[in-house]
């Protein structure tokens, strides 16, 4: 079995007109969803094997606080450019190259491509829109990377900002 977890990186500034699209960073309220997000995930999930983390600010921000949390060992975090601004097909091309000892591959990036890989990937629910901070994960019925979406996956979970909210 193989299990990948999407995260959208968390809300962004787009204050700063002079900042490449690449450059934007996280607001307060990105700080804030990315810190309760990654502690659900570490307080009720087994962490990744891999962390793969887009090598936009606002992505790579999030996957850090991500692995804080998690105490992960970042000998098995990678940065992968080709997440920023990539297409479902080329998500999926990047997953189907991971080696076959990491069971479990979590990857931080960007809308469309989360929304439009996580509505490929399965029957069971449809997305209109993967929020900022969203995690979306799946399990597939294969020991091999390289046919993990021959066959559609089976949502483990999603979770999104709005769930870490305490009533307000």
């Amino acid at each position: 079995m193989k299990q990948v977890i999407f995260v959208r990186h968390a809300k962004s500034d787009w204050g700063n007109e002079n900042l490449k699209d690449i450059d934007r960073f996280l607001t307060e309220r990105g700080y804030s969803d990315a810190y309760s997000a990654g502690e659900w995930f570490n307080k009720n999930q087994t962490a990744p094997a891999l962390i793969i983390s887009s090598t936009a600010t606002r992505a790579l921000s999030t996957a850090l606080i991500f692995a804080r949390t998690l105490d992960f060992n970042m000998d098995n975090f990678r940065l992968e450019k080709e997440i920023y601004e990539g297409s479902a097909e080329r998500i999926i091309s990047i997953i189907r190259e991971q080696d076959n000892s990491k069971n479990c591959v979590m990857l931080f990036g960007h809308n469309p491509g989360f929304t439009n890989i996580c509505n490929h990937l399965s029957d069971d629910l449809y997305f209109d829109n993967i929020p900022t901070c969203g995690m979306v994960s799946y399990t597939f019925a294969t020991d091999d990377w390289a046919t993990f979406d021959d066959n559609k996956g089976k949502i483990n979970f999603y979770k999104f900002p709005k769930d870490f909210k305490n009533n307000d």
